[in-house]
């Protein structure tokens, strides 16, 4: 694939997001400039999911960034009670041999490192905090806070949920807290239930837990609880508050909390906002968090982000014209993604229920529906859209 004329890209971010996007554009023939506002790219402490749906749409464009060998192939999935039992095993791995890619769990600072390897000599300029940006009658210009300004054919806003890009083109206001706190961890981990490829979620009553193997001996770990706004904004690295939270649950949930140094945790309130119809106008968009933020429940955030990236990708190689191009992208991704958001924002209320009686009946649910049923959500996230495939 290659492009009839040389477009410029500016991308704004440099997360998962806007790293995929680059590598992906270079791939395609554009000319990328990338603008991240921290001073210098940091590894986070915590793991993510890169789902069937997004390895494919990698292979699409020839990318093999070598991440089962960074990772782990998610081998087994299954959802326990807080105290270990099987609740229901979910068919991710036999879901990615039909699909012809693996899902794979990893540590979020590998993956980070195969993008940038994937991009090469590209530059990143770091402490480059965006401010705004004015279209013009050949492209767009980019503001940023040090008085510094980029040009380009069309600027993609990969900045997050808080997007400075988003803001501008759409004047929403703060994202929508989802009502639970999530505790993140990646460590060394040996415990005999954590088999090769092993992924388990436990659920409690308002809490839960996941323990995924990401390969070379370690975990990643997370923990969700319910609790007000205010609270879980100032979660002060309290590691009794988390060890509290889930005494007496399983034995391998109790050891990855008490092995784990109170300082790699990371705490993050889960955050959305209500779907964005309208993504972009004239020559900018937005993708990942800073197009459709969701909660957490399928795993599918930076996933979708990555196969946002290809699918723009396809479409800046297939249209002479880039800003049809974007109108193109955001018109394949928003029915995709929006059900992406919705069914995520769902899922969390069924996942995160309080009231031990709906707790109930919620397992009871897990142990007897149908198969079919139960994983057709899933099934439909981990099938890759790409061009052609809409």
């Amino acid at each position: 694939m290659s492009l009839h004329t040389r477009t410029r890209a500016i991308v704004v971010g440099a997360g998962i997001g806007g790293l995929a996007t680059a590598v992906a554009l270079r791939r395609v023939g554009v000319e990328v400039e990338i603008y991240e506002r921290a001073s210098e790219l940091r590894p986070a402490g915590f793991g993510i999911s890169v789902l069937s749906n997004a390895v494919s749409a990698l292979r699409v464009l020839g990318l093999d960034l070598g991440l089962e060998e960074r990772g782990q192939t998610v081998l087994h999935t299954e959802i326990m009670t807080g105290d270990g039992r099987t609740l229901r095993s979910l068919p991710i791995e036999s879901a990615g041999e039909e699909l012809g890619a693996p899902s794979v769990a990893m540590c979020r600072a590998d993956l980070q490192a195969a993008l940038l390897e994937g991009l090469g000599d590209q530059r990143i300029e770091t402490g480059a905090v965006a401010t705004g940006y004015e279209t013009t009658s050949d492209g767009v210009r980019v503001r940023f806070e040090d008085g510094r300004e980029a040009t380009g054919d069309i600027l993609i806003g990969a900045d997050g949920i808080n997007s400075v890009v988003r803001r501008q083109r759409t004047g929403d206001g703060k994202p929508r807290y989802g009502g639970f706190l999530c505790w993140l961890a990646v460590t060394p981990y040996d415990h005999p239930r954590m088999t090769k490829g092993f992924n388990a979620h436990y659920w409690g009553v308002g809490k839960r837990f996941g323990i995924h193997d990401v390969g070379h001996g370690r975990a990643y770990w997370w923990g969700t609880i319910n609790m007000p706004t205010h609270a879980a904004r100032s979660w002060n690295s309290d590691k009794d508050q988390v060890i509290r939270a889930y005494d007496n649950w399983a034995d391998e949930v109790r050891h990855a909390v008490r092995t784990t140094p109170v300082e790699d945790i990371v705490a993050v309130p889960a955050l959305d906002r209500p779907f964005l119809e309208q993504w972009g106008e004239g020559p900018v968009t937005l993708l990942g968090d800073a197009a459709h933020p969701m909660l957490p429940s399928l795993g599918q955030g930076g996933s979708t982000s990555i196969e946002d990236a290809v699918v723009l990708a396809q479409c800046l190689a297939s249209h002479s014209d880039p800003v049809a191009a974007l109108r193109a992208y955001e018109n394949m991704r928003r029915e995709r993604t929006r059900f992406m958001v919705e069914v995520s924002r769902k899922f969390a209320g069924f996942e995160q229920v309080e009231n031990p009686v709906l707790c109930s009946l919620r397992d009871a649910y897990l142990r007897r529906a149908p198969q079919s049923v139960l994983f057709a959500p899933f099934q439909r996230a981990l099938t890759p859209q790409l061009v052609g495939s809409a």
